[in-house]
């Protein structure tokens, strides 16, 4: 059992979970005996409580005995935990409230469980549809159990390491459950990546097996494999889930032997999956989730995005990433809507399979739904359907949102904000503001605590006033796989330090500004990289624009910028700098340009900082030479 004390004015919230039997009801009583006797009120939490037993009960009482009346209440008590109160009586003598949400019991669930109450309570719902047709949630376990069984041949057992890089695909999402079944630790890697990246993501992440689907850099799939068996890393086994070889439901028969194969038991908080951060900003670090932390914050995402069993979703977020793996993947399964596995991301391709279901889901980055207007075949009627994006990757402009309004009439936009190491963090309400889409990136989630610290001297910043965004809840990450504990960005407090700049105004939207690494410093002079970026995306010949800090023996840094110009813009580097001169103080305005035709791209929808900035240095340096 954990107990986590917060202060709610003048009176004390007990945040319990586990199980409170006669172990562990000690500890609960010398928690209450510590509370002051004129504590206003007493609230105890039992959201995560699993069980508990007489002696439970017993120290229920106990504290009730000190504070009576309106002074004690017990919330989110499940209804099992009910029936033991109802049992005993004690709902007659403790004021609380019951949750009856049947959804919200998912989040008490491993990924093994969650499939298990799919198929006990909606087994012929369609869950996913790729180019073969519609999986059920009883398809979904048959094959992901074959799976799992082929998994088993190849030396699979709990606590072993198995990546799965691929595109989006039916077989993607078995064999995730495959491997969940067996208890062992799902590692999404980026499909992207080509073979020497992936043995060096596989040294980092101890990684002896990979379940490998289609993958852009695997044009020679012999070549790429013995690359991989050559390397220097722990790859032992490397298994082929690529769909385009086989039917995975010519194989069904084999389910009948092994129906009743249960393997391992798994908890809901074993860590269970690792998502590698991007490595925008250096060497990627592996982040320990739970089933806990991910059910819970697609719990929360699905009612945010409003989603029902009616919805339709035409999923382009990469799986490997936690934005695709929460608000696409399980917040569809939480609300019983159904998931569309576009064949590859070619804008014909999406404009087809959008009108053709009449899908009402599409979240995506600003470029994908830029190219989709552009599509020559494009028409308003195409996406139509279409009711709800939660647009992600980079912040969409003015100009944009525009755009997108004029031509998606009927969808509400969203904006959003998550690290890998915990997602969603905010999110701006459905059929939010214009003015809050564009400057916020939304509310705190719900059960989700942010606050801003002063990087100078660590205190907490007011309303207003910027600093780096620290945030915990629910479905913060354990911590880094084998990273020093100085690395770890989980501080003594337990809040995660997002390396994120940013406020939260006075109606509570929380602003981002910039990148706590990405500050320069000029002179003395902090400054932001967003702010500078805003007001260079406002010039009418800016398609992209990225600002990085230049190494200066005079100032410390310089500013520099890396440009993307429109489809025939000129560059005018003086007209710029006065244009910039409106908006921006003189010591923001960069004294380094570098035009681009196309940025480096990371498979997230994100620049690849790190190739772009060493690019942009030794192109300047260059200059100086």
């Amino acid at each position: 059992m954990i107990i986590k004390e917060l202060t709610d004015g003048a009176g004390r919230v007990l945040d319990i979970s586990g199980s409170i039997d006669t172990n562990t009801a000690p500890i609960l009583r010398e928690k209450i005996a510590k509370i002051p006797d004129d504590t206003s009120k007493v609230v105890l939490d039992f959201r995560d409580v699993e069980y508990i037993s007489s002696a439970g009960l017993r120290e229920l009482l106990i504290c009730r005995q000190r504070f009576d009346g309106d002074r004690m209440q017990i919330l989110n008590v499940s209804p099992d935990i009910y029936d033991i109160f109802k049992t005993t009586g004690f709902h007659t003598m403790i004021p609380m409230e019951v949750t009856y949400d049947e959804v919200a019991t998912y989040v008490h669930l491993s990924f093994k469980e969650f499939l298990q109450k799919k198929v006990q309570n909606t087994p012929d719902a369609v869950a996913v549809v790729d180019w073969r047709g519609a999986f059920t949630w009883h398809d979904v376990d048959v094959y992901s159990h074959i799976i799992a069984n082929g998994l088993e041949a190849k030396g699979v057992t709990k606590g072993t390491h198995v990546a799965i890089c691929g595109s989006n695909s039916v077989n993607w999402v078995l064999t995730f459950f495959a491997i969940q079944k067996l208890g062992a630790m799902a590692q999404l890697l980026n499909f992207n990546m080509n073979a020497a990246e992936i043995a060096r993501v596989a040294n980092i992440g101890d990684i002896t097996h990979l379940c490998y689907g289609q993958m852009p850099m695997m044009e020679d799939e012999e070549a790429f494999l013995d690359e991989l068996r050559e390397a220097d890393c722990p790859l032992e086994e490397f298994i082929s889930i690529r769909n385009d070889r086989q039917d995975i439901r010519e194989r069904r028969n084999e389910y009948k032997s092994i129906k009743d194969k249960t393997w391992t038991a798994v908890r809901e908080d074993d860590p269970c999956v690792m998502i590698f951060t991007s490595g925008s900003t250096g060497t990627p670090k592996g982040v320990l989730l739970s089933a806990y932390n991910i059910l819970n914050a697609a719990n929360t995402n699905y009612k945010d995005q409003t989603l029902t069993d009616n919805d339709k979703t035409c999923l382009i977020l990469p799986l490997f990433h936690i934005f695709g793996l929460v608000a696409g993947l399980f917040a569809n399964a939480m609300a019983g809507s159904m998931i569309f596995f576009p064949d590859d991301l070619r804008t014909d391709t999406l404009l087809e399979l959008i009108s053709r279901e009449k899908c009402t889901i599409f979240h995506s980055v600003p470029t994908m739904l830029i190219a989709l207007m552009n599509n020559k075949g494009f028409t308003p009627e195409k996406l139509s359907s279409i009711r709800c994006t939660i647009i992600s990757g980079a912040a969409a402009t003015e100009a944009q949102i525009k755009m997108f309004k004029d031509n998606l009439p009927n969808d509400r936009f969203m904006s959003s904000y998550g690290l890998s190491e915990m997602a969603p963090v905010s999110i701006t309400k459905y059929g939010d503001t214009d003015d809050h889409l564009l400057h916020t990136v939304g509310k705190p989630v719900e059960n989700i605590e942010i606050k801003i610290r002063d990087t100078a001297t660590g205190a907490d910043c007011p309303s207003g006033v910027s600093g780096e965004v620290l945030v915990q809840g629910f479905n913060q990450m354990t911590g880094y796989y084998k990273v020093d504990l100085d690395k770890q960005s989980i501080d003594i407090e337990g809040w995660l330090h997002t390396g994120d700049l940013g406020f939260i105004d006075e109606e509570g939207y929380l602003h981002l500004s910039g990148r706590l690494k990405e500050l320069i410093i000029r002179g003395g002079e902090n400054i932001m990289p967003g702010e500078v970026e805003s007001a260079i995306s406002e010039l009418d010949i800016i398609d992209n624009v990225k600002v990085i800090g230049v190494p200066s023996d005079f100032f410390g840094e310089e500013v520099g910028a890396c440009i993307k110009l429109k489809d025939g813009a000129a560059w005018d580097e003086g007209a710029v700098k006065q244009a910039l001169s409106k908006s921006l103080a003189k010591f923001k305005i960069p004294a380094y340009y570098v035009i681009y035709d196309e940025f480096p791209m990371l498979g997230t929808g994100k620049i690849d900082g790190v190739t772009l900035k060493a690019d942009a240095l030794k192109k300047i340096a260059e200059r100086k030479d």
